[in-house]
């Protein structure tokens, strides 16, 4: 049987170094992540990583980082954007990048949907909540367009749409109303975010049912540098 998991925020360091153990719990986390990874993931499963893949400004840079996640982790992948992927660029350089490098066991998610264990797959990037800024706003409702893309294809397959974003769309007393309207407008009953670090700010993230739709929050560091099982 197929299965399809996700785990955000792998932040790793190969194209260009970057210390994480600022964070604590980091430690050795690029092996922990391979040996976690390996040990349930199936070479014909699917993994969904919603943002921050490394810490790359260009698509050279990042070769190491993609050849990593390709070459050293089993199953096929996902790749949606974060706020700390700079490599990220229009979807015909990535997939041509993707397609030139080898890498064929990974796809990236951009205003589109992927079919996977009768699901179908959907997402962006999201943004922090509206604080009333003007050019917040702005970004807001481009992400809130290119979730709806995203769902619209989702749709268009039949299938149940899972959502993953990279930011949280509920963090404290915090809503971000845009995104949480569009995903009101469709059948969505889960959704998977990732982007928060360190112990202390964990419970600020919310987790569970509301609204119908369940969250669950999958940064790396917060489920132990393992998968998480989405779907079999």
């Amino acid at each position: 049987y197929l299965k399809v998991y996700t785990m955000g925020d792998l932040h790793l360091p190969f194209g260009r170094p970057k210390p994480m153990d600022i964070f604590g719990g980091w430690e050795n986390y690029t092996e922990r992540i391979e040996k976690n990874w390996n040990s349930i993931v199936g070479e014909d499963d699917c993994v969904v990583i919603p943002g921050d893949l490394c810490w790359a400004m260009s698509l050279e840079e990042a070769l190491p980082d993609f050849e990593f996640v390709s070459k050293k982790l089993h199953g096929r992948k996902i790749i949606s954007k974060g706020n700390h992927d700079y490599w990220w660029t229009t979807l015909n350089k990535m997939n041509s990048f993707l397609q030139s490098n080898d890498f064929h066991n990974i796809r990236i998610m951009h205003n589109n949907a992927f079919s996977e264990c009768g699901i179908a797959i959907c997402g962006t990037r999201g943004w922090i909540n509206d604080d009333g800024e003007a050019q917040d706003a702005k970004v807001l409702a481009r992400e809130a367009g290119r979730l709806e893309m995203s769902l619209q294809s989702a749709i268009s397959t039949g299938l149940e749409p899972v959502v993953f974003i990279h930011y949280p769309p509920i963090y404290g007393s915090e809503h971000n109303d845009y995104i949480l309207d569009v995903m009101s407008r469709y059948p969505v009953k889960r959704c998977f975010y990732g982007h928060v670090h360190s112990a202390p700010c964990f419970p600020k993230a919310f987790q569970g049912v509301k609204d119908g739709i369940t969250y669950r929050m999958v940064s790396a560091d917060y489920v132990k540098f393992t998968p998480v099982l989405v779907q079999e």
